[in-house]
């Protein structure tokens, strides 16, 4: 801990030691974990079904040979149950869920006052016509009244369906007929950076596009309008419909109501989430109750160590797989506080974050590496005007972090002492597979780690073969893991037909393939090095633009960049790089230089950046997954696609004039 004298770190190379005063206390020790649950598997997974309540005891771990693979079979649980019925004996005026909002607002919910309202919703929504099976969708910000719907949803053996407040409204339809779902429960509005945005008008408009209509909507009062709060919209004031319903008149009318919690099967969906992509059409990912949050609650406790006493942030919106896990599934099955916050990390000031972390003292933080490369920008001088000591373990999530930025988050937030776990995961594998045990493992900055206890992850070449230390191949997962989703518990081929860019996985029984690129170091230890699809053909060589990026971003003055490929009349294809500086550099031809060097120093002279473009943002989705398609369409200078889902849009514009003046 901060001040902590007797912990000194031990590096040999770029390998840091966990400290020793975190290993003793950690929640997993056991150097000879990862040994035991191969010599186990499968059975091993069963110390992640012991973290649940079971109602009925499955009969075994892993039932059949599969496929279909049936984790935990023969079990029954129900997921709101493990997350708030069963804290009550022990913990139930314990806070179970803090937030803040945008405006400053603040609410926390002890286990009983949750376990209460969860109650109270389920009631309404069984009264509103509710049944076991029908998938219930979710539009809205992080407020407190999400994880209560998606608890009382599971409560009653409703699938849920969140989708991200800030979708359009034909992106709420889409996924809305897609699930084949007729009850909705939205929000009047939120508030951006102070301003309202008019959630309900969005909402409304995808009823209009649903040719089946929706049943019945549930509206959050998140405004306070018809509380007599102001609004800018008259829109806002106006009655609800008939088959419209207030959710704080819903709750009222089932006050002191309780719900029996439903038996769930353990390979019985939870829930539906979309998948977010930059381009095509979302897919839906259904996870199960029993093998889903035995894989939530394990890595929780593992991987984030995650203790009742702890209070845990993660930052990722609900909207996101990410929030499912480790903001409400995890951290509540542990019987933990979990942290919401409905705004931005620099509003009002550039300190927020920061101030939230000291008020709430949070033990646990987990953010991703955008986040962690926007506080480095803004700089150190942030973290360092507040008390962050209360901070015991850090984590990275949702893409690759460079060296250079994990080694910032590790000094100036965790003091240098706060183990960092850079978590690689996925929508589609429910919870974490390679990363750190922060209690045992050595961390190595820019490295995920090794494939955690019970998960075969492995680095093979086209032929399927594992690659040699610092060679470069696909990531792969060769058995199954609880966390695995309905479409491959069911997958009797998964990947029978083999596409241009997929290595050739026909020796395994079953394989997983991430589409993700990546190298193994000599240790075992998974460097991930971004999508295959993101790669560069410059005069026959294959470049990966992480590797690019990375090389970029570890040039002093630089805080961000993004790699695409642009057309070359020579080269085929050349490297177009968009570079955000840190507050205090220029973008003058000094740095461009620097730039260009460290690529060539970094990878060679055949990655030599062809343009190197200075710009104050990069061009984002709402999720904060950067829309390449876009940069290479400027980088072409052909007519540029879709805007719509960027949370920035005013940026391309920028952008292009740059590039057309250099």
């Amino acid at each position: 801990m901060p001040g902590d004298e007797s912990w000194h770190h031990a590096v040999t190379g770029d390998a840091i030691e966990p400290p020793a005063s975190f290993a003793e206390q950690a929640n997993v020790t056991d150097p000879d974990l990862r040994e035991q649950f191969a010599r186990e598997w499968p059975d091993c997974w069963s110390r992640a079904a012991d973290l649940l309540d079971w109602s009925d005891d499955y009969d075994a771990v892993l039932g059949g040979d599969g496929p279909p693979f049936r984790w935990f079979d023969g079990g029954t649980l129900n997921a709101s149950y493990n997350c708030v019925d069963r804290h009550l004996d022990e913990r139930k005026n314990q806070v179970a869920l803090t937030w803040e909002g945008r405006l400053g607002e603040f609410r926390s919910y002890s286990y009983l006052d949750l376990y209460r309202e969860v109650n109270e919703f389920a009631a309404a929504l069984r009264e509103l016509g509710v049944e076991e099976e029908d998938v219930v969708t979710l539009y809205m910000p992080v407020v407190p009244e999400l994880p209560i719907a998606m608890l009382a949803c599971a409560r009653i053996g409703a699938p849920h369906s969140v989708v991200f407040a800030g979708f359009s409204a034909d992106a709420l339809a889409m996924r809305m007929d897609d699930a084949d779902s007729e009850y909705l429960v939205t929000c009047d509005g939120y508030y951006r950076r102070g301003a309202p945005v008019h959630q309900k008008n969005k909402a409304d408009n995808a009823a209009i596009a649903l040719d089946d209509g929706i049943e019945a909507t549930v509206v959050v009062d998140r405004l306070g309008v018809r509380d007599g709060g102001e609004s800018s919209d008259a829109a806002d004031d106006a009655p609800l419909a008939a088959d419209e319903y207030d959710y704080d008149d819903l709750v009222t009318a089932h006050r002191g109501e309780t719900v029996e919690p439903v038996p769930r099967d353990a390979t019985d969906q939870l829930f539906l989430i979309y998948t977010s992509g930059t381009t095509g059409e979302p897919t839906g990912v259904r996870h199960t109750t029993g093998g889903y949050l035995a894989h939530a609650a394990w890595t929780s406790h593992a991987v984030l160590d995650i203790r009742p006493e702890d209070t845990h942030w993660c930052s990722a919106d609900i909207g996101w797989i990410t929030g499912h896990s480790y903001t409400v599934y995890g951290p509540l099955a542990l019987g933990s506080t979990t942290m919401l916050y409905e705004g931005t990390p620099d509003h009002p000031e550039k300190d927020r974050v920061w101030e939230l972390i000291e008020r709430n003292a949070v033990d646990v933080f987990y953010t991703a590496p955008t986040a962690i490369r926007a506080f480095m920008k803004w700089g150190e001088e942030h973290p360092a005007s507040h008390d962050l000591s209360s901070l015991r373990l850090l984590g990275t999530v949702g893409e690759p972090i460079n060296p250079r930025a994990w080694k910032w988050y590790h000094e100036h937030i965790g003091n240098g002492e706060c183990p960092v776990v850079d978590t690689w995961w996925q929508t589609e594998t429910g919870g974490m597979m390679v990363t750190t045990l922060p209690g045992v493992d050595d961390m190595k900055p820019g490295s995920a780690g090794r494939p955690l206890p019970g998960i075969d992850a492995k680095v093979v070449d086209g032929d399927g073969e594992p690659v040699e230390p610092g060679e470069t191949g696909y990531l792969v997962v060769t058995s199954p893991w609880p966390g695995m989703p309905l479409s491959m518990v069911e997958d009797d081929g998964w990947f029978a037909e083999q596409r241009p860019l997929y290595p050739d996985l026909s020796e395994y029984d079953w394989a997983y393939f991430t589409e993700d690129g990546a190298t193994v170091d000599e240790d075992g230890y998974v460097t991930l090095l971004g999508r295959v699809d993101d790669v560069i053909n410059v005069s026959g060589h294959r470049l990966g633009t992480m590797e690019i990026e990375s090389a970029i971003v570890g040039v002093e003055g630089v805080a961000e960049a993004a790699v695409v490929g642009g057309d070359h009349e020579l080269k085929g294809e050349a490297v177009y790089a968009y570079v955000i500086t840190e507050d205090g550099y220029d973008g003058d031809e000094d740095l461009r230089e620097r730039i260009i060097a460290g690529v060539e120093d970094a990878i060679g002279p055949i990655a030599r950046p062809e343009e190197v473009v200075f710009t104050t943002e990069l061009p984002k989705t709402r999720s904060g997954k950067i829309m390449r398609r876009l940069l290479e369409d400027i980088a072409n200078g052909e007519t540029l696609g879709n805007t719509s889902t960027l949370r920035n849009p005013e940026v391309v514009e920028d952008i292009q004039s740059k590039v057309s003046n250099d």
